[in-house]
């Protein structure tokens, strides 16, 4: 069973055809209209030229000298001229206008052609029409079964002091104005080819346009339902842009919802823990206590809460960033200086613990982002790796570059992941027990290092080293 048509061929394919038939009957009637109208032309032109023969022709015949008075001389004069005419690209160097008139009864008395005199054209509808007094005229084919030999015949009535006398006639070949039709149906059928191409580029480049703007919408809709960070495309104005709108808007009030109900089913379940400490302590210090038990308690009230106001404070911070697509500002960021600043952030806490941090990014490796948040979440990633290693441990930042990528290597010497924590390391809340504390962290780190990662077009992986301890890897497009 084949692939069912796209929504874009089929539009092409109904354009093209209602504009294939709406051309095809243009063009169609215009070659329809082309001969008829170029031999209305000439029969309209014929009519005046019977009519002003009719009356120099009139004086001759009254007076019986049509074969030596100065009609027939004029028009042998005629006959003898060279036009050299050129008619739109047309040359014309011959005259082709026969003549003749008959008498009131229909007989030939002069032909300038020398071969009807004395015939009776009386039954000839040229003839004979105007003899009765109406409006004479034929066309006659001198080859039976020739279109192309076909010849019009006009006749005129010639009047002398009111009174029928003859019939002048003129005639002419309907194949001198052949080339002339010829040629308007050539520039009829070429704009008809033109103008079907130009429809079928016009169709084209509306498909294009349609097939592409459908495309970057069907794109968006894939990675918001796949759960990536995606931007709405930029669909210029009109329908499209209203249903990529809606679409953005039906979005965030789904994320928001599902947003609301994971945190605070998570945050629930996150605060049982200190909120049921913070409830004990307190219920215990009201109790007669001796000086060293209540500073214990006290403490781990002051610890609690301390714990409670970073997960919070973490939450909403993750929170803002999950809802954003995008980067509010976009600069060059040196690594290795970023580096140093998040080093000397965190030096106080390496101190205490005689964990040692070098840096071996190279100065002149830049990338494209949000300088703060790129700090906070190679902040992140070195809180953990300080949480993680052992008292006078070592840390190295080192730098990896691609083709057109800088990716940020943040290693310790600790204990590592267990591998069962491996996959679970990026879910918010989940934190593993620090060494040297015994206690665990909010768990939002990694996730708001990844939402960073991905706001920035690039990703960040965790993994355990051959040689011991952990290393994460933060990637980002290179400047």
């Amino acid at each position: 069973m084949g692939s069912p048509m796209s929504i874009s061929l089929r539009l092409l394919l109904g354009y093209f055809l209602i504009v294939g038939l709406a051309a095809w009957f243009v063009l169609n009637s215009f070659m329809q209209e082309v001969k008829p109208g170029v031999r209305q032309t000439m029969e309209e032109t014929l009519v005046d030229t019977a009519h002003l023969l009719a009356e120099l022709a009139a004086e001759d015949i009254a007076s019986d000298k049509l074969d030596s008075g100065r009609f027939a001389a004029a028009f042998k004069r005629y006959q003898a001229r060279d036009p050299h005419a050129d008619i739109w690209g047309f040359k014309k160097d011959s005259v082709d206008l026969r003549v003749y008139i008959t008498d009131a009864k229909g007989i030939v008395l002069y032909d300038s052609q020398g071969i009807a005199v004395g015939k009776d054209f009386s039954r000839w509808n040229d003839v004979y029409l105007t003899l009765q007094g109406r409006y004479g005229v034929r066309s006659t084919r001198q080859e039976p079964g020739n279109d192309n030999s076909a010849v019009m015949h006009i006749a005129a009535p010639i009047l002398r002091d009111g009174q029928l006398i003859g019939v002048l006639a003129v005639a002419k070949p309907t194949m001198s104005v052949q080339p002339f039709i010829d040629r308007s149906r050539q520039r009829i059928e070429r704009a008809g080819w033109w103008l079907m191409g130009g429809a079928l580029l016009i169709g084209l480049l509306f498909t294009w346009w349609f097939s592409r703007s459908i495309g970057l919408l069907r794109r968006y809709a894939r990675e918001v339902g796949a759960g990536h960070k995606a931007q709405l495309p930029s669909l210029g104005s009109g329908e499209l842009a209203e249903l990529g709108q809606a679409l953005a808007e039906m979005r965030e009030k789904l994320d928001g919802r599902e947003y609301i109900e994971n945190y605070v089913h998570h945050l629930a379940h996150e605060m049982k823990s200190p909120l049921t400490a913070l409830i004990g302590a307190a219920e215990l210090l009201d109790e007669n206590l001796l000086p060293q038990d209540r500073a214990i308690f006290t403490a781990n009230i002051r610890e609690q809460s301390r714990r409670l106001k970073d997960m919070l404070d973490k939450l909403l911070a993750l929170a803002k960033l999950e809802h954003r697509t995008g980067l509010e500002e976009n600069v060059p960021v040196g690594l290795h200086e970023l580096s140093e600043t998040v080093i000397a952030d965190h030096a106080a806490r390496m101190q205490q613990r005689n964990i040692s941090c070098h840096n071996l990014i190279s100065q002149d490796a830049h990338v494209l982002g949000e300088p703060f948040l790129l700090r906070q979440a190679l902040a992140n990633l070195l809180d953990n790796a300080i949480d993680f290693s052992t008292d006078g441990g070592r840390i190295t930042l080192l730098l990896e570059s691609g083709q057109n990528t800088h990716t940020l290597l943040v290693q310790d010497q600790g204990s590592g992941i267990p591998d069962y924590a491996l996959p679970r390391v990026f879910d918010r809340f989940y934190s593993l027990i620090r060494p040297g504390t015994q206690l665990k962290s909010t768990g939002l780190g990694l996730p708001f290092v990844r939402e960073v990662a991905a706001l920035h077009g690039g990703n960040v992986a965790v993994a355990n080293r051959d040689e011991g301890g952990a290393v994460a890897r933060l990637t980002l497009p290179a400047l």
